[in-house]
């Protein structure tokens, strides 16, 4: 390399004749010419040995020809490939020859404005929470992901009902005061499982003036913002902690997340708490109307006095029943209104087939049935058992009086029949 650089310089800036040169630096003069004419330094190049490989390179062509995304170990196995095909040869040559065949899929930066999208999902973490007696369930954790400031908001809910997403949706933009242009959401069934936005989830975006965009079928890159926080939350949130219940849960992301917003993002070279005011001021301002949120139903109350919410019985008062009553389950409770009167509210429950009973309604109901069972017997005494053995009921005289339209009150006034 030196006597490269040596040569150059003696012959092109001092004018040295190239046998003069030869003769300083102890080198043939077919060296030097050949320094000369090079416009590179000389590098050593080893001879390639070829690979084993190389022998099936022809095989592995003809099928890749036909089936450019068939998986290595299915080539492996075609071709008989004597030794691992995890890594070695093999992988590095499926790794230099499938874009051949299979072609190359680039992929463009795209950049947000202020204001303009949040990115949807839901991450299901492993752990299983307690939400009651015996019960240990894996629940969805709603996430939210500012396009423009990286920063993300996410809450536990109970259940993938379309409803229960949606006031998980409310819960978080209403924490942020204001809601993006767009919201972006996968293929998720209560969403747009059949490629088109769900009634629920376009009356709320109605109502919040804003729009719901679904992302492609299986591409998960199209909303990869969120897929990634999905990941940060998988890896340095859950490892080291553990959950009493989803309210626990809840409590502790909360925390976590008010920490990881103030992190320097590589990609946006600054704080997602600090980008937070610039996105915030292009959003959209919330409507003065909340919007319709949570599981609602319309329903007879039966004799039971129970109604159901996913998979849950709630109690009612028992004096409602055969009326219909409007059923509202919101992320913490559930209120059954009749006529605009309340019939019942209780703290929801996460668990799985269980049944929340009022005492008050159980008393309720105790004392209608007491209060029938008195009717009953009263019934019963005012009855009179002939020889014969048939039952005849005793009636007042009023009855009768009511029954032929007549009237033997003494205190009414009388009319003579001369007045006639």
């Amino acid at each position: 390399m030196e006597d490269w650089a040596e040569i150059r310089r003696l012959h092109r800036a001092d004018g040295v004749p190239i046998k003069e040169i030869a003769r300083r630096l102890g080198v043939a003069r077919n060296t030097v010419r050949a320094a000369l004419a090079s416009d590179r330094p000389p590098a050593y190049r080893r001879a390639t040995r070829g690979s084993v490989v190389d022998s099936f390179e022809p095989r592995i062509r003809a099928l890749l020809r036909e089936w450019p995304k068939m998986p290595a170990p299915v080539i492996a196995q075609r071709i008989g490939w004597p030794s691992s095909y995890s890594d070695g040869p093999l992988k590095k040559l499926l790794a230099r020859i499938r874009p051949e065949y299979k072609g190359i899929d680039p992929v463009d930066r795209v950049s947000y404005e202020p204001g303009q999208l949040t990115q949807c999902d839901l991450w299901f973490p492993q752990p299983r929470i307690p939400v009651g007696p015996g019960q240990l369930r894996v629940l969805p954790v709603l996430v939210m992901t500012s396009a423009f400031s990286r920063f993300t908001t996410a809450a536990m809910i109970p259940s993938r009902q379309a409803g229960d997403i949606l006031s998980g949706m409310w819960a978080l933009i209403s924490g942020i005061g204001r809601v993006t242009r767009t919201l972006l959401w996968d293929r998720e069934s209560a969403i747009g499982g059949t490629g088109r936005v769900s009634v629920p989830a376009a009356a709320f975006a109605g109502t919040l003036a804003t729009q719901i965009r679904l992302a492609p079928p299986r591409d998960p890159e199209f909303k990869g913002m969120v897929e990634r926080h999905n990941g940060y939350l998988e890896t340095s949130f859950l490892p080291g902690r553990r959950f009493v219940s989803p309210a626990d849960f809840n409590a502790q992301l909360g925390e976590w997340l008010a920490l990881a917003n103030t992190r320097t993002v590589r990609a946006i070279q600054g704080r997602p708490v600090d980008l937070l005011e610039v996105d915030y001021r292009s959003m959209l301002s919330l409507p003065p109307v909340s919007p319709s949120v949570g599981l609602t139903q319309r329903v007879r109350l039966a004799r039971d006095y129970y109604v159901r919410v996913d998979t849950v019985d709630y109690s009612v008062d028992p004096r409602f029943i055969g009326r219909f009553v409007d059923v509202t389950a919101s992320l913490s409770e559930v209120a059954v209104v009749c006529d605009g009167q309340l019939a019942a509210r209780h703290h929801r429950s996460w668990a799985k087939h269980g049944v929340v009973t009022d005492p008050a309604h159980a008393a309720t109901a105790q004392q209608m049935r007491q209060a029938l069972a008195l009717q009953r017997q009263s019934r019963q005494a005012a009855t009179r058992q002939h020889a014969d053995g048939h039952a005849v009921t005793l009636r007042a005289l009023p009855d009768y009086d009511a029954l032929f339209g007549v009237d033997f009150n003494p205190s009414a006034p009388t009319t003579k029949a001369s007045d006639a």
